[in-house]
Formats: C-alpha cells, sequence, structure tokens
C-alpha cells in the first residue's frame, strides 16, 4: 500500500465535532433586549454569597465589560483566559477585596456556568461513527480553543469517542489559543510528526485556519454555508460542508 500523505488528523472541537445549542439556556431579559444567557442559573449563587450587596444590572454591565476586555486580550495576545478568571475579574469589579472570598464565588459561578455550557453541547448524528472511521486508518488529535480545562474534558467524553484522541490539546491548559502557533506545535510535539504529516480540520477562519496555515499544517475548513471571505492569509487548503463529508475528501487527497 502506498505510504498515505497524512499520518493524522486533528479536530477542532466546538462547531466541528461537537456543537453547542444556546437556545438550551435560560432566558434573560435586560437592558432592553430577551437573550439566552446561564446568568439565571447564576444569580441564586450570586444573592446567597453576597446578599443585598447583589444587582442585576451592576453585575451585567462588569460582565460584558470584562467580556470586552477578554475578548480583546485573546485578539491581541492570542493567549487564554479562563472562564474562573473571568468570574474573579467580574467581581473585583464589583468591589469585592477577599482574595479568599472571590476565588470561592468564582469556582461556584466557573461549576455553574460550565455544567449550562455542557448541557447545551452534543455531538451531531453521523460524527461518533465518523470519528471512529477515521480511526482505522490515521492516528488522531483534537485542539481546541475552551476556557476551562475540566469541562472541556468532560465534553470530549461526552461524545463516546474520546479515547480514540491519541493527544487533545485545550487551551486552558496551556494559557495560549489559536491561533496562535505556538498550540499547535504542542499538537505537533504530543503526535510526534511535522506539520506536512497532520491534516487539520476546523470551522472558523481565522482561529483554525489561519492558526493552522501560521504553523506550517494542511487545513480542511467546515464552510458549512457560509460565504467564502478570505484575506489572503487564511485560505484553507480544502473546504468540506460539513464534517461528515471529510472521509470523501481523504479518498481523493490520500487515496
Amino acid at each position: 500500500m502506498a505510504d498515505r500523505r497524512f499520518k493524522a488528523i486533528v479536530l477542532d472541537l466546538f462547531g466541528t465535532l461537537v456543537e453547542w445549542n444556546p437556545n438550551r439556556l435560560p432566558t434573560l431579559e435586560w437592558n432592553g433586549s430577551t437573550f439566552s444567557s446561564t446568568v439565571p442559573l447564576l444569580i441564586p449563587t450570586l444573592k446567597a454569597a453576597l446578599g443585598e450587596r447583589f444587582e442585576l444590572d451592576p453585575f451585567m454591565r462588569a460582565y460584558n465589560s470584562v467580556l470586552d476586555e477578554i475578548a480583546h486580550q485573546r485578539a491581541h495576545d492570542e493567549v487564554e483566559v479562563t472562564c474562573n478568571e473571568r468570574f474573579a475579574r467580574v467581581l473585583r469589579r464589583l468591589g469585592m477585596k477577599q482574595a479568599a472570598e472571590i476565588e470561592s464565588l468564582a469556582e461556584a459561578l466557573t461549576r455553574t456556568h460550565m455544567e449550562a455550557v455542557r448541557g447545551a453541547t452534543s455531538i451531531p448524528p453521523g460524527h461518533k461513527e465518523l470519528v471512529e472511521l477515521l480511526a482505522l486508518r490515521y492516528r488522531l488529535g483534537l485542539l481546541s480553543n475552551f476556557d476551562e480545562a475540566r469541562t472541556g474534558r468532560r465534553i470530549v467524553a461526552d461524545t463516546g469517542v474520546a479515547t480514540l484522541f491519541e493527544a487533545v490539546v485545550i487551551s486552558a491548559e496551556v494559557g495560549i489559543r489559536k491561533p496562535n502557533p505556538k498550540i499547535f506545535a504542542l499538537i505537533l510535539e504530543r503526535l510526534g510528526l511535522p506539520p506536512d504529516r497532520i491534516l487539520f480540520v476546523g470551522d472558523t477562519l481565522y482561529d483554525d485556519v489561519l492558526g493552522a496555515k501560521r504553523a506550517g499544517i494542511p487545513v480542511v475548513w467546515l464552510r458549512r454555508g457560509r460565504e467564502e471571505k478570505f484575506d489572503g492569509t487564511a485560505v484553507p487548503d480544502f473546504v468540506v460542508e460539513e464534517l461528515v463529508e471529510l472521509p470523501q475528501l481523504l479518498e481523493v487527497i490520500d487515496g
């Protein structure tokens, strides 16, 4: 049998292997809008800890300000900021001073938030069988931007195919995130393969395609009905509409 071009397939997690559905979350009415959020689930914990100090409006303003701050930090520095740190920043912005109190409450909020995120996440039909099929011919890895390592690992386990992934890298565990080429270098190191022997599969042009290209790794973009808007730096090597089309592509490019 001729040597295959690729020795390993590395998948993104959210939007690729699994999907999360915010419609499974409760709704929150705030500032004239109604939207899905974990905040209604957090309010009992916040009220129990803060008592009369808790008010929804200041919390939401602090929370959204911190989210904007983290988004900028991630985009500028390509680092991961954990969910726990997110809540700790919000609590400090609300005036909490005691480090132990902040740490305890941030952890409680993280656990509640992440259980809701996990509950709203599932593996789409056909994806489990796809991974099992890929594992017959390729070594498998998984590389995810996710801000809470324990829940990330649990979500991978929920797919039923966690044991088929030889290497798993989650941004919260390593402090950097896609498109930082250093996080791609970690998956290469753990698989012990050069970049041209790995095929990366992801759904975002910025995090997945740009990141893989910067690391010298061939990449498949899951288009999923979106318009192609390549900017010259994030041009995928291959495009498929959905993950379940990957075996057909591999038959063409890898024999």
